[in-house]
């Protein structure tokens, strides 16, 4: 059971930070495998407001999506991850997306900006969803749409069990939590949605699963790469209660599950579209 944690105002809003690993995890994340609920309402020429979109990789398939007459910004809360979204659009010959430095409690866009207004694995770090949401719906044009997609740390599954991962997500919600953020977000999506007004709310879930081995492998290396980089390491160490022995378990636990022949994870996430 994981304790009530008190938010610490000066405590980081991402736990993950932007290093190369956390970079390179997000950079596989596509429309495909992310925002398959939001794609049968994409048309060439819309406008699209990609919120959190870290490297980039989401955000340029939407605008593959909506073609060249159609207009693509991302926004993030820091200019870190955008020098890797600014090569990514070199490579992909796209000289039409934007990406720019802004606050989802305080977008800086005009009223009725964009047909498309999208956040992925955003509202779990939100100091305030509801307001994020209100922000969201405020730019979003008449007859457009608003879509969320958050993960629910706690329903989380994977097989074998190993002790380190469980203190992995042990760890990663007290800091979640400490930082003001929802690691359990997904599930709060329709009450948040209604709490900011949101018009007829509609709610599906979908997960990424990962049961083969190739997937295995990445994903439980890349869990233990982040977790090993100095940005997690040092923020869970704050955690009362572990300690650095903890930590290298929790790398060891990673990639031990990463090898294992039986092994299979299930992350679960909530959705959220609102048409405006």
């Amino acid at each position: 059971m994981i304790s009530s944690v008190p938010v610490d105002s000066n405590a980081p809003k991402y736990v993950h930070g932007h290093d190369s690993a956390t970079l390179a995890s997000h950079s596989v994340r596509t429309a495909a495998n992310s925002c398959g609920y939001l794609l049968p309402h994409l048309k060439p020429g819309m406008g699209v407001l990609d919120i959190g979109c870290g490297p980039g990789s989401i955000t340029l398939d939407l605008a593959e999506i909506v073609g060249p007459e159609g207009r693509v910004i991302g926004l993030e809360n820091t200019a870190e991850p955008l020098c890797a979204a600014r090569q990514m659009t070199e490579g992909r010959g796209d000289s039409g997306t934007r990406f720019v430095v802004g606050d989802v409690l305080q977008l800086p866009f005009p009223d009725g900006a964009f047909n498309v207004v999208h956040a992925h694995q955003v509202l779990q770090h939100a100091v305030d969803p509801v307001r994020a949401l209100t922000e969201m719906h405020r730019v979003c044009a008449p007859g457009g749409v608003v879509a969320v997609r958050d993960a629910d740390y706690a329903a989380m599954s994977w097989y074998p069990e190993y002790p380190g991962m469980e203190r992995w997500r042990h760890a990663y919600r007290e800091l979640a939590k400490r930082s003001g953020g929802e690691p359990d977000a997904g599930r709060h999506l329709r009450a948040w949605a209604n709490a900011a007004g949101l018009a007829d709310p509609v709610i599906t879930t979908s997960a990424w699963t990962y049961a083969d081995t190739a997937s295995c492998r990445w994903w439980g290396n890349s869990q233990a790469d982040r977790i090993s980089g100095a940005i997690f390491r040092g923020r869970a160490e704050t955690v009362p209660g572990t300690t650095e022995a903890d930590v290298d378990e929790m790398v060891r636990a990673w990639r031990s599950w990463a090898d294992h022949p039986d092994s299979c994870f299930t992350m679960p996430h909530g959705e959220m579209i609102s048409f405006r």
